[in-house]
């Protein structure tokens, strides 16, 4: 029998590493993008999308965000082929499939109801659409116990769902929509039916299971925290339009409009007019004081004397007994609420402005909150907005 030398075992280590990369490549669909251009979709005489242009790059876990009626879940229901716009076009990669039929599409379609057979086992509900599909059942076995491994239910195969909890009800459901192998992975609110535990547990998960598959994937939520957590890129829509696309910090430290300062996160507004700018900074009198900040929107730069609006987020404010040079207001703290890490305060100016502030490590709390105050804020945190 031939011996195995260290130099050998590496090369054969090294070989069965390529294998399983390579086993790994074959199964796994191609990662691809997602185009939408100039998509208009109608129901009647009500236009949920006007003209939409978006790109969702290969592999990114790309949100929809917005309030009730933006059209966020009519773009989603659209790639998934379930609405067929009126104008515009849709491109998985370089294919058109703006008309194509939803089971041609191989798309993993996940719904806020697990949408589960009552009566089959957690392995027949991942099986059910290879069986739709015609696929051997030693490959049905097998991809059925790949899908429950990478969301870890395995052990479950055999249990019916009302045996699960809801979160064991929901990694079935992504177990599901996975072993398919589709092209994408669309989600439409996937944990609004999760308590507050579960839904931090699964939004880790879900991100994790789509890195590893390497699956370009759309999620609709109204969950900004849900977003602003594991986002790769979102996008805010309104009436059919989007409003802002970028990373979520972009989106959070650089709203480009009223509207989506005002969905993402808390933030103070105060009214006011363009003292002078130069590049993208810019001065702005307002009631409360003088600022200098930023241009939230850098392709809409207003003039100087133009009415503009000023958003500064309720964490952005510091607290101090002494006046500093620049960006601060005078006043007092009134209503205050202790919450240990932080404390919001309703901080009142000299003009009867009520702002927000939130302090984290508190200090300025019970006695400590008597008396004039001044709050300051950075330039950088400073965001001027049209009006």
């Amino acid at each position: 029998m031939q011996s195995v030398t260290p130099r050998r075992a590496g090369f054969i280590f090294l070989t069965y590493q390529r294998w399983a990369f390579a086993s790994k490549r074959a199964c796994a669909p191609p990662m691809i993008s997602i185009q939408v251009k100039q998509l208009t979709k109608q129901f009647g005489h009500v236009v949920a999308l006007r003209g939409l242009d978006l790109t969702i790059n290969p592999g990114e876990l790309f949100f929809l965000l917005g309030p009730s009626g933006c059209g966020k879940t009519t773009l989603l229901r659209s790639l998934a082929g379930f609405y067929i716009p009126e104008q515009g076009q849709i491109l998985f990669g370089n294919e058109d499939v703006t008309r194509l039929e939803p089971h041609k599409r191989n798309t993993g379609m996940m719904f806020q109801s697990y949408a589960l057979w009552p009566h089959m086992t957690v392995g027949e509900n991942v099986a059910f659409g290879l069986e739709e599909r015609k696929v051997s059942a030693a490959e049905i076995k097998q991809r059925v116990g790949d899908a429950l491994a990478s969301v870890r239910m395995d052990h479950y195969a055999d249990r019916k769902p009302n045996q699960l909890s809801g979160g064991q009800q929901q990694r079935v459901a992504l177990a599901r929509a996975l072993v398919i192998r589709p092209r994408c992975l669309l989600l439409d609110e996937p944990l609004s039916n999760l308590d507050a535990k579960l839904r931090l547990e699964m939004r880790t998960e879900i991100r994790r299971v789509c890195k590893e598959f390497k699956l370009t994937t759309v999620y609709v939520t109204h969950d900004q925290k849900e977003a602003l957590s594991i986002a790769d890129r979102m996008a805010i829509l309104e009436s059919g339009r989007i409003l802002q696309v970028g990373t979520p910090r972009e989106v959070y430290k650089r709203p480009t409009c009223k509207t989506v300062a005002n969905f993402i996160g808390e933030t103070d507004f105060i009214p006011g007019k363009v003292l002078g700018a130069v590049g993208g900074a810019v001065t702005v009198e307002t009631g409360v004081g003088i600022f200098d900040g930023v241009f939230g929107d850098s392709a809409t730069i207003p003039t100087v004397g133009a009415a503009v609006t000023v958003s500064i987020r309720p964490e952005c404010w510091e607290l101090h007994r002494h006046a500093e040079e620049r960006n601060v207001v005078k006043g007092r703290i009134g209503e205050s609420i202790y919450l240990g890490e932080v404390a919001q305060y309703e901080f009142i100016t000299g003009n009867g402005t009520h702002l927000k502030i939130f302090e984290r490590n508190p200090r300025f709390v019970d006695g400590a909150s008597r008396g004039e105050l001044f709050a300051t804020v950075a330039p950088e945190d400073v965001v001027v907005l049209t009006a």
